[in-house]
């Protein structure tokens, strides 16, 4: 019997094998001298990314965000030698502005580096398409509106205190990318499961550490 978590690991892996073949990275079975071509390996453990080591912590961040509303991408470098870059920093917040309301907040250094770090980890295994941001952070007019229209969305919501977004990551399934931000023990994360060709999404927060489907 399969289970849950062996589920899972199929989803990362058939996103993984879509990524590498739609960018033509992978190779026949077999080179011209007959040797087996390198293909992307799987994680010996998916989830547990408490098991990264120091060098993944340390080495400079660099996140590439995307904003399907606006069309806008960013790739940017906002970390280096344990210090945030000021003007990198200043374009990520206007990247996680509210686009309804047209306001930049500041946001939590805490939420980048969940992004950074939930970006960075699967890039390890050939997926390396931007990170598409579809909320970050909410005034509180936007906040109501969405509740007047029957949008998820909590009347104390952490996206009004520049400490949440909702993300999503091309051809990664939804669970897949939330079980791997919950690992990271940052927050609250909540998945958004949707019949589409572009799936769901997950909520992550800076919050209390707790999880829900919505």
């Amino acid at each position: 019997m399969i289970t849950r978590r062996q589920l899972l690991k199929k989803g990362l892996l058939l996103g993984t094998a879509g990524l590498a073949a739609q960018h033509g990275m992978l190779r026949a079975a077999h080179a011209s001298d007959g040797s087996k071509s390198a293909a992307p390996t799987p994680p010996p453990e998916l989830f547990d990314s408490q098991a990264l080591d120091i060098e993944f912590w340390v080495k400079p961040r660099t996140l590439d965000l995307i904003r399907p509303a606006t069309g806008e991408r960013s790739k940017l470098l906002y970390w280096k030698d344990g210090e945030v870059l000021e003007p990198a920093y200043q374009q990520l917040c206007h990247m996680l502005r509210d686009v309804n309301g047209k306001q930049t907040a500041p946001m939590d250094p805490k939420l980048l580096e969940t992004l950074w770090a939930t970006q960075a980890y699967v890039a390890r295994f050939g997926m390396t398409r931007p990170l598409e941001i579809l909320s970050g952070y909410r005034t509180q007019a936007s906040n109501q509106r969405l509740i007047e229209e029957g949008v998820p969305a909590a009347r104390k919501s952490l996206h009004m205190e520049g400490k949440a977004a909702d993300i999503r990551i091309p051809h990664l399934h939804e669970e897949v990318l939330g079980e791997l931000i919950q690992s990271f023990r940052q927050g609250g994360v909540g998945f958004y499961y949707r019949q589409s060709a572009q799936g769901g999404w997950i909520h992550t927060d800076t919050g209390l550490q707790r999880s829900w489907k919505g």
